[in-house]
């Protein structure tokens, strides 16, 4: 684009009527910067299907092998559960153990005393028990071995004497006779033990009575070994009367009752 210029109105000076002509001028064109190659060759990334396809492959992939691997871990936890489980059969139909059988034969109280000190009020107990308990192994290829037995008869939660057996062996198919004494020398009781006692003494059944026995049981079947196996046996309706002069007095026995409770602490293998 250019300027129009208009002739000057002006006379030169020596008074020439015609006017210079005016120089036409021009503005230099507008330059833009040249357009960027990689605008014009390089258009912006847009994913095409085959790059869209891939990537779902991918995520397909993961999927599966997820699925794949929850699928083969919960076979396997289901194989393991059937083959402990055949195994438990197995075992059951081979041997078909049984727990221990406990039974009191006797229970003779030879010494039950009550005596109070007038000084302070307190009142002591000294007794003697002579205890007869069978133990029974009623399986066929299983041998029981006895720790050290601790031994202690109650009444209603008063403790009424303490002992101990030592440790022996329960073959198949047998009965071992446990003999042995308990007793208190002297035991401080409080109140509401004396009055206890006292008044079941009173009743005609006489006083009530249970044994409790702890030990550590280890049982072996052939080539299997299991060890540290507690058990506790609770002995219960026992009723006795006090001994008069220097005679015993038997306890009733006849309805006693025992419970065997196993508590398995580890299993050990030995071949």
């Amino acid at each position: 684009m250019t300027d129009r210029v208009h002739p000057s109105s002006k006379p030169n000076g020596k008074g020439n009527a015609t006017a210079t002509p005016a120089v036409a001028t021009t503005n230099p064109p507008l330059k833009f910067p040249p357009a960027s190659k990689t605008h014009l060759h390089n258009p912006p990334y847009r994913p095409t299907p085959t790059s869209l396809h891939r990537h779902n492959r991918r995520r397909f992939t993961c999927r599966r092998c997820c699925c794949l691997t929850c699928f083969w871990f919960i076979l396997l936890l289901i194989a393991i559960l059937l083959l402990a489980a055949i195994c438990c059969a197995a075992f059951y139909a081979l041997y078909h153990p049984q727990r221990p059988e406990f039974s009191v034969s006797s229970l003779k109280i030879t010494r039950f005393n009550l005596t109070t000190n007038a000084a302070d009020g307190t009142t002591y107990l000294t007794t003697k028990f002579n205890l007869t308990i069978s133990s029974k192994n009623p399986n066929k290829k299983i041998i029981y071995t006895y720790n050290p037995i601790s031994i202690a008869v109650f009444s209603n939660q008063v403790n009424l004497s303490i002992g101990s057996f030592t440790n022996f062996t329960s073959l198949p198919n047998n009965i071992f006779i446990i003999h042995t004494s308990t007793g208190l020398s002297s035991q401080v009781l409080d109140v509401d033990s004396v009055n206890s006692i006292k008044s079941h003494l009173k009743k005609k059944k006489g006083l009530p009575m249970k044994i409790l026995m702890d030990t550590i049981l280890e049982v072996k079947m052939e080539k299997l070994k299991m060890k540290n196996i507690g058990i506790r046996v609770i002995c219960d309706r026992i009723h006795g009367h006090v001994p008069k002069g220097k005679n015993s007095a038997v306890a009733n026995t006849s309805k006693a009752k025992c419970k065997v409770d196993l508590r398995i602490k580890i299993l050990k293998w030995s071949f």
